[in-house]
């Protein structure tokens, strides 16, 4: 009881030392009385009145100002996040430069033609400056005739426009600026959500600190739609009225400037009366903002609307085998997603004026001899061997009819062009061009490869032999250096194909493409060294950034004697052998002929210095022509002549010398499990041969009565009678299981090259049909080529 009453004692005396929490029965009763007439409690009253009164007796969350002040904090912090949200879904500040639309690709010209567009492009890209200045201001004044004043949203323009538009009862004028309209059509779709158009207003903000008033007007002049196919001012300029836009008249600039708000409705060729209200709309405003006088604005109104309409030059595709070419090589150089979203720009190598002589020599060729001697296809590709670059290339006669390019994609036997391969190789190893082999009979592992006509020339030197394109000791070549060198020289002088080690391989039995011969002919020209053929510069991206260049680097495929030596020899094969009509009249030439089995493929690649050009001509089935390779040449010539006007001169280099030559090559010469050589004198061969040569005088006679013109593969020096054409060589039919069949049943393999001529100037060799009492004067190689009038 006394611990009790102790605590008690020590309990407080007043509410406020109690706690809120306290009862007046926590109390003695003595000091109830005494609790409740505290003087404090009555001293707080009346201070909490005083602020109930100040206050209007509510708290002041229950305050007008209060919810004002969170509305509008709350407002400015809804508006920020919005903001942040816009500016995440837009594109980086660097894509602000961009000047073409998205899903387009363009490719252009060496000299920066355009050769083809695709997608929502402008044929011409225009600068402003370029533009006439009334154009320009009659868009101003139609779409945003506060243009120059605004940051790229034009709060009073959206105001008046509404106003307008309630006045007419429709819409007649839009809100939104020519920098709004330049934001969706270079990033924005066509949707109408509240969500594209605030992020609309967001873009056209960034756009104004980005880019000038003039870089904004000229883009979207570039780029805005105007119907009927046409993007920017240029296309619809030619489209509506087949001029420039420097050519329009005052009231053909305002019909144009009013397509721009509904293309569909105002289109002059499908609504001419709605085209006429609109332009004279256009030039009231024009007038209202100063831009013309009343009398220049009353002369275009009466000026009546004539129309000349003309497709889109975008849809115009230039040299298309070259363009479907470079779209093939496109994914080599950029991602996937990168050619997904477009806007690219293609720079290229190719030379419209080389390009246009290459176009004229193919159709020539095919118009002339292709109907004679029965092909209806040709291709042609020219390149600059020091760079690579793809200067022209004709892929075929008509890529409306058939877009197979027999320039990248055909792949045929080369003939005896690839014997070119085979003297480089054994040169290369160390053989001089004097070395000489037997032209004889020949059973090698029981593949028997045959000469021009089945005729011999006794022992040759390897210049010779490949002047006169003897099939029988190019074989023999091939087998003193071997397969493996061979075959690793032509892929490192750019043959890309397959090449299988067979006797026929040096025949050309195995198939190439056009581009790849060529290319590789032009590490002849270069002295040895290959660079990539390519036909792509740089590509540059929708803001005209560069996102690859070509950086081909050379590298060493022969050594440079051997490529000297090389051209050397093949320069004979154009003055003295089957490359005749190649000649050009002021300039040294080098190249080769070939034809495949039944002259189903004619070929030659020829080059000087500076550009190596290669010709096959044939029919895509594969039939048989009556034609040679000296029609492949004169094509070539064509070309030549020219594409080379105004080029320098410039000459091969001298032949080094050949005395104590080492060889860079080491030949890998094959064993043979069975040769048979037989005597050019034999019995057996002079009754052949006397035979043949009855059964071929009569052939040559027939076909000479049926043709006007003879080629120089008829020519021969011996004065055997020989058919006009048939410079066979293994067909692609023959496979290694051939070559070891038996004798009878071989298969011919025939030379490109009869005899060449006794010297360079002689221009009447001994006739094909061996006769020699006629004093009429023979024509020269050039006129006997050339097709009759």
């Amino acid at each position: 009881m006394g611990k009790l009453t102790s605590w008690f004692k020590r309990r407080p005396t007043n509410l406020s030392d109690s706690g809120q929490g306290g009862t007046n029965e926590s109390l003695p009763p003595a000091n109830l009385a005494q609790t409740r007439q505290l003087p404090s409690k009555m001293k707080i009253l009346p201070s909490r009145t005083k602020a109930n009164r100040s206050t209007g007796g509510k708290p002041f969350y229950r305050r007008l100002w209060f919810w004002a002040g969170l509305g509008v904090g709350g407002g400015i912090v809804a508006l920020i996040y919005v903001i942040n949200s816009i500016d995440r879904t837009l594109p980086d500040q660097s894509e602000l430069n961009a000047v073409l639309r998205e899903q387009t690709l363009t490719i252009k010209a060496a000299d920066g033609t355009i050769l083809q567009q695709q997608g929502e492009a402008t044929r011409e890209q225009l600068k402003l400056e370029q533009i006439p200045d009334n154009l320009k201001k009659a868009f101003i004044a139609s779409e945003d005739r506060r243009f120059k004043q605004h940051n790229g949203v034009d709060p009073q323009g959206i105001v008046r426009a509404g106003l307008n538009n309630l006045r007419s009862q429709g819409v007649v004028e839009g809100g939104s600026t020519i920098t709004q309209q330049l934001t969706r059509i270079l990033f924005l779709k066509q949707e109408q959500t509240i969500w594209r158009k605030l992020k609309e207003v967001r873009l056209a903000q960034k756009l104004e600190q980005e880019l000038t008033k003039d870089q904004i007007l000229e883009r979207y002049l570039n780029l805005v739609y105007l119907g009927s196919g046409a993007y920017g001012v240029a296309d619809a300029a030619w489209v509506y009225f087949s001029k420039s836009p420097d050519q329009l008249s005052l009231a053909e600039m305002a019909t144009i400037a009013g397509l721009a708000p509904a293309p569909s409705l105002y289109a002059p060729d499908k609504n001419p009366e709605a085209a006429i209200r609109r332009r004279n709309l256009v030039l009231l405003r024009m007038q209202e903002d100063g831009v013309i006088t009343p009398e220049q604005r009353q002369a275009a109104i009466q000026e009546p609307l004539t129309l000349k309409s003309s497709l889109p030059k975008r849809v115009q595709v230039e040299s298309p085998y070259f363009t479907s070419y470079i779209q093939k090589e496109l994914p080599k150089y950029v991602s996937a997603n990168v050619l997904k979203s477009g806007g690219l720009v293609v720079e290229t190598t190719l030379n419209p004026a080389w390009q246009k002589v290459a176009e004229e020599a193919v159709a020539k060729t095919l118009r002339n001899q292709g109907r004679w001697e029965n092909f209806k296809q040709a291709a042609m590709v020219a390149i600059d061997p020091r760079s690579g670059e793809i200067k022209a290339m004709v892929g075929g006669k008509d890529f409306g009819k058939n877009q197979f390019n027999r320039v990248t994609q055909a792949q045929r036997q080369p003939g005896s062009t690839f014997k070119g391969f085979v003297y480089a190789t054994a040169i290369a190893s160390g053989k001089s061009p004097y070395d000489s082999y037997e032209d004889a009979p020949f059973v090698v592992d029981g593949y028997e490869p045959k000469n021009y006509n089945e005729n011999f020339h006794g022992s040759m030197n390897m210049r010779d032999a490949l002047t006169r394109s003897v099939n029988i000791i190019a074989v023999k070549v091939l087998i003193d250096v071997g397969f493996t060198p061979t075959i690793k020289l032509a892929h490192d002088m750019g043959i890309k194909s397959e090449l299988k080690p067979t006797y026929s391989l040096a025949l050309g039995s195995n198939e190439v493409n056009l581009l790849e011969l060529t290319s590789a002919y032009g590490s002849f020209a270069t002295l040895g060294l290959h660079t990539e053929p390519h036909g792509i510069t740089r590509i540059l991206n929708r803001q005209g950034k560069v996102i690859w260049s070509a950086n081909f680097k050379s590298k060493r495929a022969l050594d440079a004697d051997s490529a000297a030596i090389m051209t050397w020899m093949l320069r004979n094969v154009v003055e003295e052998g089957t490359g005749a009509a190649a000649q050009l009249d002021n300039r040294p030439v080098a190249g080769k002929t070939g034809t495949s089995d039944e002259a189903r493929d004619l070929w030659f690649i020829g080059y000087i210095p500076q550009m190596v050009t290669g010709v096959w001509l044939g029919n895509d089935d594969n039939r048989p022509t009556d034609g040679s390779s000296s029609s492949a040449a004169y094509t070539w010539h064509e070309f030549m002549e020219k594409a080379a006007e105004g080029m320098p001169v410039e000459k091969f280099p001298k032949r080094p010398k050949l005395e104590g030559r080492k060889g860079t090559i080491k030949a890998q010469s094959i064993k043979p499990k069975q040769v048979v050589n037989s005597s050019i004198d034999s019995d057996d061969d002079s009754e052949r041969e006397s035979a043949r040569n009855s059964e071929e005088s009569g052939s040559s006679r027939r076909r000479r009565s049926r043709r006007s013109y003879s080629q120089d593969e008829q020519q021969s020096s011996d004065s055997t009678p020989r058919r006009r054409r048939r410079d066979r060589s293994e067909s692609s039919s023959s496979k290694s299981s051939e070559e070891s069949s038996t004798p009878q049943r071989r298969r011919r393999v025939e030379s490109d090259s009869p005899p060449p001529r006794k010297t360079q100037t002689e221009s009447s060799p001994a006739n094909s049909s061996g006769s020699s009492g006629s004093s009429s004067p023979q024509p020269s190689w050039r006129d006997r080529l050339r097709p009759p009038k």
